[in-house]
């Protein structure tokens, strides 16, 4: 059998990694979180002998997870978490197509791969995004884990770089827009994949730059506090690596390497535990290509969560979605959760539950660690979200 499916999915979604099989995928996992992408489904995983899928890794190049474990305690922090969260959305940007108010110098500006088309175009605006977190579900969240130890963790990705970056190489290669269409694939020896895999590795030193920059200002400048580990993953991107006796580019969307050994951060919803993980060797991971989920995953969309607009005597109006806003806040206020930001198409009620999604993965992970939100910040309600992944 060539695809792996963890989990329950809706029939949409199992056709997505299907048409990617298809269209030249020789190995292929579903991850139990997952759902509808732009042509390949949130949490899929598929393998490629010579060929990248551009649509595979997506538009936002090189979104992943940082968590850092610190030397603060519950009891020092968690009294001080209004005055906390305030200070995090003064000195980090929320949103789409915000800059850095620090502008930050990186070693990674003098890669030779910004030459490359579309890059060079992109390279003063992506300086200036570099250290913000974007809208959609991306956070800066402050936990404490089953020893009453403080962690700070961030999900995003490369921002207006990668999109952009996306959308270029997608347009060149003759991507069909869309959900329901078949990957954009090219060949990894040809001049357009070897541009796009430059790219995306660039992308992916952005990523990482930016997810650092934020986590650990948080952690020294806001907190106080030292870092004693961190642990860092992409989950939107193309790696070259080796399964079953055979070499391929493995295509992540939505999901979290996880090789024997190798620690992971999953996020839940804005409301809910996240873990850190460790990837098992047995059997079941081998079939997973070592591949594990990186977040709840949603139940639903953000339309379907917020309600969607309909012009009423020449008015845009937004009907009533399937989330209420109160439930949302009571929600968060159960927890003990100091939200900033965020709106109905983050809240809880909108994703699966993690421990469900998780179990559906046993022999592949250990859980590590279990941390509970203290405080969550995201975009508001009134930034949209470009971004179809």
């Amino acid at each position: 059998m060539k695809t792996k499916i963890f989990g329950e999915h809706d029939d949409a979604t199992i056709a997505q990694i299907d048409r990617c099989v298809a269209a030249g995928g020789d190995r292929a996992v579903l991850c139990a979180d997952g759902h509808k992408g732009y042509a390949q489904p949130i949490g899929g995983v598929v393998a490629y002998k010579d060929k990248i899928s551009l649509s595979g890794v997506g538009f936002d190049i090189a979104c992943g997870n940082l968590a850092i474990r610190t030397d603060a305690t519950r009891a020092q922090v968690a009294p001080a978490m209004e005055a906390i969260m305030n200070d995090v959305v003064r000195d980090i940007s929320f949103g789409v197509g915000r800059t850095n108010k620090t502008r930050i110098d990186h070693p990674l500006f003098d890669d030779p791969a910004w030459a490359l088309r579309p890059l060079a175009e992109l390279k003063q605006t992506a300086a200036a995004q570099l250290g913000t977190v974007g809208g959609g579900n991306h956070y800066v969240d402050i936990f404490a884990d089953e020893a009453d130890r403080i962690w700070v963790g961030v999900h995003f990705g490369s921002r207006g770089l990668g999109h952009k970056t996306a959308t270029h190489f997608l347009k060149e290669a003759g991507g069909k827009d869309g959900m329901d269409v078949a990957p954009t694939i090219v060949s990894d020896d040809s001049p357009l994949g070897e541009d796009y895999l430059a790219a995306m590795t660039l992308a992916g030193r952005y990523a990482y730059a930016g997810r650092e920059a934020v986590a650990r200002h948080v952690v020294h400048g806001i907190l106080h506090a030292q870092t004693l580990e961190e642990i860092h993953n992409h989950h939107n991107f193309a790696w070259r690596e080796e399964h079953l006796g055979e070499s391929y580019w493995v295509v992540r969307k939505g999901a979290t390497p996880a090789f024997p050994g190798q620690k992971g951060f999953v996020g839940g919803s804005m409301g809910d535990d996240a873990v850190i993980v460790e990837g098992l060797d047995s059997p079941v991971s081998r079939a997973a290509l070592f591949s594990t989920v990186h977040g709840a995953g949603r139940v639903m969309s953000r339309t379907a969560a917020k309600g969607r607009f309909v012009k009423v005597g020449g008015k845009r109006i937004r009907m009533e979605g399937l989330v209420r806003h109160d439930e949302m806040i009571r929600w968060i206020a159960e927890k003990g959760v100091v939200l900033r930001g965020g709106d109905l198409d983050e809240a809880p009620q909108a994703y699966r539950r993690l421990p469900d999604v998780l179990a559906a993965h046993a022999g592949t992970i250990r859980i590590l660690h279990t941390l509970t939100p203290l405080g969550v910040a995201m975009a508001g309600k009134d930034v949209v979200d470009p971004y179809k992944d």
